[in-house]
């Protein structure tokens, strides 16, 4: 399995725009071979750098359907707005990720 995880800074004030976005957006992922799971996480505000944490981290069966999400017309149309709210991001997010070692 492979876990792919997007970290977002999002500016104080913008967290709840923030989660609308994702809460709103027209995802395509359940459509896509090996897709398993998604979620999207709330983490601790850092008010001296003036933002909040959240990641989103989707399972994937293997490491290529994740890339084959990645340069799909989906994902295409999944990112396709995402400048428009550039505005809440302390820059982009970071891209982390991970296969599998053990699990329960």
């Amino acid at each position: 399995m492979f876990l792919a995880m997007n970290r977002f800074r999002i500016a104080i004030g913008h967290e709840e725009a923030f989660e609308a976005i994702w809460k709103g957006r027209d995802s395509s992922l359940a459509e896509m071979p090996g897709f398993q799971s998604f979620h999207l996480l709330r983490g601790d505000t850092n008010a001296e750098e003036g933002f909040t944490l959240f990641a989103s981290h989707s399972v994937w069966a293997n490491k290529d359907d994740f890339v084959a999400w990645t340069k799909s017309e989906n994902f295409r149309a999944a990112h396709k707005n995402a400048a428009d709210n550039k505005a809440i991001y302390l820059g982009p997010p970071k891209f982390e990720g991970f296969s599998f070692v053990e699990g329960a």
